[in-house]
């Protein structure tokens, strides 16, 4: 019996103390009672009975307020702890009683967020460790080439002149390869950290182009390919950073002319209504269809054999997507197997 009763008064106790935020309009209320009671029943011998009945119903109602907002506290605070220890796959799991409906759709939105927050977590970690695993491998081929060369030359080979200047002009290339990694890598953390500043004025496109293919010219004939320009207007200024659209323009150019055993590699300029149109198409062995979605990532090589054979870091093609977009444009890729591909964007006129 002492026991029911000191569980009672502590529910009662605890519901009271869940209602004491109410405690300011309850005491309103109390004393518009009150001034009622006592005007209109100042001389009434029930007076006192009145009072301490309409207290009696004030703290009846701060019980089941308290109780009820207790209960309420309870059922949210459940939902909290489920969508902490991961209990819910789907925010359609998660419901609450018809009183904190509104409230529902809140915590809904908050799961969906903090769903979509851990997922993209997770992605970044994948990427970033399969970022960590291609620059090191990216690093380790041209430096253990380096060390066996040199190794190779201090152990001998040196004073053998049918193999030190040719070890000598490997370890060199090798030497190259490594500063091109270093410096493309550099370019990416500064782009995807935001550091990258952009030089955005208008300037003539004709000239500019001009110049690389002259540039580039020597390039293409090593491998008996036409480097050609052609624009529609020659007096056509565009939007752009030209220092970073020269490094676009240079990668795109040197990979048509890199992938391309015969024909040409054509530069045209196609003026529109609000842009300038920049294509770069060759006449090269091309890019299968299940590739071209994917041949901006990162250190992604379609053939790995012959891209190692040509060079390049793996990291111009995401340079170059980050530069255009940057330019708030996208590169748009065409290709056909054995017939070549066309590279290209749009700057603002």
């Amino acid at each position: 019996m002492l026991d029911t009763g000191l569980k009672v008064w502590n529910e009662l106790k605890i519901n009271l103390s869940s209602a004491r935020i109410y405690l300011p309009e309850f005491l309103g209320v109390f004393l518009v009672f009150i001034l009622s009671v006592f005007i209109f029943f100042f001389n009434n011998s029930s007076f006192y009975s009145i009072i301490a009945f309409i207290t009696i119903i004030e703290l009846a109602f701060m019980y089941f307020v308290g109780r009820k907002r207790r209960n309420e506290l309870y059922e949210i605070n459940e939902i909290i702890n489920n969508i902490r220890k991961n209990v819910y796959s789907s925010s359609e799991e998660i419901v609450l009683s018809k009183n904190l409906s509104g409230l529902q759709e809140t915590i809904k939105m908050m799961f969906e967020k903090s769903k979509s927050d851990i997922e993209y977590l997770k992605r970044l970690e994948k990427i970033r460790t399969e970022f960590l695993g291609n620059v090191s491998h990216e690093l380790r081929t041209p430096i253990f080439a380096i060390q066996g060369y040199i190794e190779t030359l201090l152990n001998g080979a040196l004073n053998d002149e049918n193999v030190n200047k040719n070890f000598l002009e490997k370890a060199n290339h090798h030497t190259n390869n490594l500063n091109n990694l270093l410096n493309d890598l550099i370019d990416i953390s500064m782009i995807e950290s935001g550091e990258m500043r952009m030089n955005f004025r208008y300037f003539e496109i004709d000239p500019f182009l001009k110049t690389l293919v002259n540039e580039l010219t020597p390039l293409a004939q090593e491998k008996n390919i036409s480097l050609i320009y052609k624009s529609n207007n020659e007096r056509l200024q565009l939007f752009g950073d030209k220092s970073k659209l020269r490094q676009v323009m240079v990668n795109l150019i040197q990979n048509a002319i890199k992938y391309s055993e015969q024909g040409e590699v054509s530069i045209v300029v196609e003026e529109e209504p609000k842009f300038g149109k920049i294509i770069v198409k060759d006449t090269g062995i091309g890019i299968p269809q299940e590739d071209v979605g994917r041949i901006f990532e990162r250190f992604y090589r379609v053939d790995k054999a012959r891209s190692r054979e040509v060079g390049g870091t793996g990291l111009g093609l995401a340079i170059v997507k980050h530069i255009v977009e940057a330019h708030g444009s996208k590169i748009e890729v065409k290709s056909s197997l054995g017939k070549g591909s066309e590279f290209s964007f749009k700057l603002k006129k």
